[in-house]
């Protein structure tokens, strides 16, 4: 079953981000960012290496001190040594206009530069040391994320729309001017990048906010105002389900209304969590919504008391995990392997009929029948498995559905 883009997309301008092109003409991005000190060049080596893997397009890095500024080299030329060829944005905050100054290699070694404009400055110094920022992008002949945040809100802007609101006959709430001052800032910020010379398709924003019913609002605000490529995600979005469950309900409204041309999901990680846990779920609901297809997707039945043995949850879990250790290698050798479809049913109320609309599906028994798990290929019944080692059979299976049904790769 292929993934297609299921709704039209708003058109924007392309900015090319290194090797990448971002906007309505180019797939959707998915960007991550490394939570190592950047300092310290093998750590953040091998996390940007495993966000790779992972299939991270774009990895930020933060860029804070002198340290940071001069690992950045060194941590592109590891990569590259390596074979990952992946454009790093620098993100800077309060000290971008001096560490981009004094160094210049730095400065060459980024992709792209993210400058949150409630940070560079304040009063006379923010405007002069924005331009400092633009200045060297235009040198360096970067694009630029104007990447504003509630967090850290222009307090003089934010202050002008409040005394402004206040003065009309009826006033809007406190926080619609709250959502207006988030959009005026990336708007103006914008503006104020190209009359520094910044060319207009060298230019991407974003308005991170942590509600999802103010980032809808503010997105749609954005994206009805201008035609550059947006960024999307919430901002401290929160551990676990809650910050994976807030991600999507707001991600996937503005995607599903054709807006957005990267995403990040903001996971806070676990103590010693994977890193990599939120580049999976920005594919998974880009790849939900069908907007984009990175590895087969396996269908499985969240069980009930017909399904009271556990095995079938053990064999979704690990086909689900074989196919993300075997993706790269299918990958290289194959064409077209991210659009299978692999079911693992657990009884035959829905198992035989989900098996049949998948590429490759498996009915495993329930309780109380036969103990036998007819397999399913591209509708059509092919064999039966029993005994057991049906695990490995299965997995023996998508190894051989891949082979015959996909062709190869040409190689360069």
């Amino acid at each position: 079953m292929a993934a297609t883009m299921s709704f039209t997309r708003r058109k924007t301008i392309t900015v090319p981000v290194g090797a990448l092109r971002l906007g309505s003409e180019a797939p959707i991005a998915v960007q991550s960012m490394t939570n190592t000190d950047t300092a310290d060049v093998a750590g953040t080596v091998a996390q940007v290496a495993a966000l790779v893997r992972a299939g991270s397009e774009l990895v930020r890095v933060t860029v804070n001190s002198a340290e940071a500024a001069a690992a950045v080299p060194l941590i592109r030329d590891q990569l590259a040594a390596a074979g990952i060829e992946v454009p790093l944005i620098g993100d800077f905050h309060f000290n971008g206009h001096k560490l981009l100054r004094e160094y210049p290699a730095c400065a060459e070694a980024l992709a792209k530069y993210r400058i949150n404009p409630g940070n560079v400055g304040r009063g006379a110094k923010r405007d002069t040391q924005f331009a400092e920022m633009i200045e060297i992008a235009c040198r360096q002949q970067k694009p630029v994320r104007i990447g504003v945040n509630w967090g850290s809100l222009d307090p003089e802007l934010l202050a002008r729309l409040m005394d402004e609101n206040s003065k009309l006959d009826v006033p809007a709430t406190a926080q619609s001017v709250m959502r207006e001052a988030i959009v005026r800032s990336a708007l103006e910020s914008a503006q104020l990048a190209e009359d520094v010379g910044l060319p207009h398709e060298r230019i991407i924003l974003s308005a991170k906010v942590s509600g999802v019913q103010d980032l809808i609002s503010v997105y749609r605000n954005l994206a009805s105002r201008c035609d550059l490529p947006l960024h999307l995600g919430l901002t401290e979005a929160g551990m676990g389900s809650k910050g994976i469950v807030a991600s999507t309900a707001g991600i996937g409204v503005l995607l599903a209304e054709g807006i957005g041309d990267t995403i990040r999901v903001s996971l806070t990680p676990e103590p010693g969590g994977d890193r990599t846990q939120e580049v999976i779920v920005a594919q998974e609901i880009l790849q939900t919504m069908g907007l984009r297809a990175f590895l087969p997707m396996v269908v499985a039945c969240p069980g009930c008391g017909r399904t009271t043995s556990t095995y079938f949850q053990e064999l979704a879990q690990r086909i689900q995990s074989h196919i993300r250790h075997r993706m790269p290698q299918w990958r290289a050798r194959h064409v077209g392997v991210e659009q299978m479809t692999v079911a693992v049913m657990g009884c035959v109320v829905n198992g035989p009929g989900e098996s049949r609309h998948a590429s490759l599906g498996i009915s495993l028994p329930g309780t109380g029948e036969r103990p036998v798990a007819p397999v399913y290929e591209d509708g059509e019944k092919t064999v039966t498995l029993k005994g057991e080692r049906i695990a490995e059979e299965f997995q023996d299976l998508i190894e051989r559905y891949i082979e015959r049904k996909y062709p190869l790769r040409e190689q360069a």
